[in-house]
């Protein structure tokens, strides 16, 4: 007869065992308390496995290491040590499609990150590169675990790693859903999407009490690195919402207009949209007169299928517009000058915000459409001394590199450097549209006469009169809507309420479009 020897308390048999396993795993999905549960609702904040709930499909999220705790001692670490020591990970399916995550909860060590924390996102990092897949963060943290020392500084280090050999490889999308402090911040800025929540999500590298240490200035957490800041003024921040629902609802609809990584392209859905649906009312959306403004984000919503598209930075920057959308249900990247604001022209930050974006498009297999009503760039001292040179090379140097189809449409204006680097024919556009109330050319007809003609109208008997005359030569001679088309620098000059039918069959030829850059470890663009 064998002899068992048991210690007391502990099951003897497999059923025993496996009861174990689910009060633990029970244990572990409740977290710390009730109270810690109910003192994140009272901040207005979900737990992070309701956050994860939202984000994926129903009954999808596979959890990994949800047994792991940490081995540090000293400072009372020793005694406490809860299970998925204060972050949760693992993947499931948004529509469908594989998504891995990681999600801090704050309700363990304030979600501040330790050795054994960092360790299981390393972890889910390697993994969502391995598969090829998109990586969702779900940022609620208090930054390194002071307890731990330079081990938990050292696991940031190994984030900020596996960010940058996974960018351009697979989406990575950070949601700021709490505060976000010190070097965690560089985690989220090397993303290709930041998220935050209004009132409750912050981000900045020295907070308030150092600020006012430092330099004097009194200011609260929201007005230092709250989400309108940062969406409206740093531009760290592509979207802003008011309540979590809403944002991870939104991560959703974006991660569904991406492909799962650099190897695929973007999904395709039906559209019940016609591809050669008409839009007449393109001839008087926008006037003839370069002059006089009007509204971008109508022309896209006439373009698009259903008139739907995503807006990146929607509230920074706003002279351009960046957007997602589908043409005949194919995912595109849409940059547009907008003469509502700044009247379209390009200054830094618009640079900035149209070159990061062309660069994601291109990196993930999104055919890129530009629409051009651009004056030129912004002229002023604090823009030359702020280096709207190597700004405006990032967008330059941007389109240079990209390699996916690309087609442009000049609407109205089109001048100078700034005509060029939007995505002309020169730079490598595939395609160049024109709409016949097209200007193309290096200054307006006022500036170019004043500088030509300039002695004429000096020594002229009326030097308005001789100005007005000299303005319209230059029109006429210079600015007609087929100046380009005869030199070979536009397609085509289309009729606008064909434009959508004209970009879709584009498009469709496009398709199978393949370019080789040279052969390079990388390249060294404008900073």
């Amino acid at each position: 007869m064998t002899v068992v020897d048991e210690t007391p308390g502990e099951p003897s048999d497999t059923r025993g065992r496996v009861a174990e396993l689910l009060a633990l795993r029970e244990q572990a999905r409740r977290g710390p308390s009730d109270r810690a549960t109910e003192a994140q609702h009272a901040k207005g904040k979900l737990t992070a496995r309701e956050r994860i709930e939202l984000l994926v499909d129903p009954d999808s999220f596979r959890e990994v290491e949800q047994l792991r705790r940490h081995r540090a001692t000293g400072f009372g670490l020793e005694a406490k040590k809860p299970y998925t020591d204060g972050v949760i990970t693992g993947w499931g399916t948004v529509e469908g499609r594989t998504v891995f995550v990681y999600a801090h909860d704050f309700r363990i060590f304030g979600g501040a990150l330790g050795e054994a924390h960092a360790t299981k996102i390393h972890k889910i990092m390697d993994m969502a590169i391995s598969a090829g897949a998109p990586l969702v963060s779900l940022n609620d943290g208090a930054g390194a675990r002071i307890q731990e020392g330079v081990s938990a500084l050292a696991g940031y280090g190994g984030i900020f790693q596996r960010n940058t050999r996974a960018s351009g490889v697979i989406p990575q999308i950070s949601v700021m859903l709490g505060p976000c402090a010190g070097g965690a911040a560089y985690s989220p800025a090397l993303t290709d999407f930041v998220f935050m929540v209004r009132e409750t999500s912050q981000m900045f590298i020295t907070g308030p009490d150092v600020v006012k240490a430092v330099t004097g200035e009194e200011i609260t957490q929201n007005g230092l690195g709250g989400a309108d800041v940062h969406a409206e003024t740093s531009g760290v921040a592509h979207f802003a919402y008011d309540d979590e629902e809403t944002c991870i609802a939104e991560v959703r609809y974006l991660i569904g207009m991406l492909p799962s990584n650099n190897r695929e392209n973007p999904p395709t859905v039906a559209s019940d949209d016609p591809a050669d649906r008409r839009g007449d009312v393109l001839l008087d959306l926008v006037p003839a007169d370069g002059n006089r403004p009007y509204d971008m984000h109508k022309v896209i919503e006439e373009l698009v299928d259903d008139g739907d598209y995503l807006e990146i930075h929607e509230r920074w920057a706003r002279n351009i517009i960046c957007a997602l959308a589908r043409l005949d249900g194919q995912v595109v990247g849409i940059v547009a000058n907008q003469p509502q604001a700044l009247a379209g022209v390009l200054d830094i930050e618009a640079s900035e915000k149209a070159a990061r974006f062309v660069q994601m498009c291109d990196a993930f297999n999104i055919p890129i459409i530009t629409l051009l009503d651009v004056p030129g760039f912004l002229p002023g001292v604090d823009q030359e001394h702020g280096g709207i040179i190597r700004h405006g090379a990032k967008l330059l140097y941007a389109y240079c590199n990209a390699t996916v189809p690309r087609i442009s449409l000049i609407l109205r204006k089109a001048y100078g450097g700034a005509y060029i680097v939007m995505d002309s024919q020169s730079i490598g556009a595939d395609l160049t549209y024109a709409w016949p109330t097209n200007e193309i050319a290096v200054m307006g007809a006022e500036g170019a006469a004043n500088v030509i003609f300039r002695r004429q109208i000096a020594e002229a008997e009326d030097p308005e009169a001789m100005r007005t005359r000299m303005v319209k030569e230059y029109k006429a001679e210079l600015m007609h809507p087929y100046y380009a088309a005869e030199r070979g620098l536009v397609d085509d000059v289309i009729d606008p309420a064909e434009t959508r039918e004209v970009l879709i069959a584009s498009l469709a030829m496009l398709r199978s479009k393949h370019a080789d850059l040279p052969s390079r470890k990388h390249g060294n663009p404008p900073q």
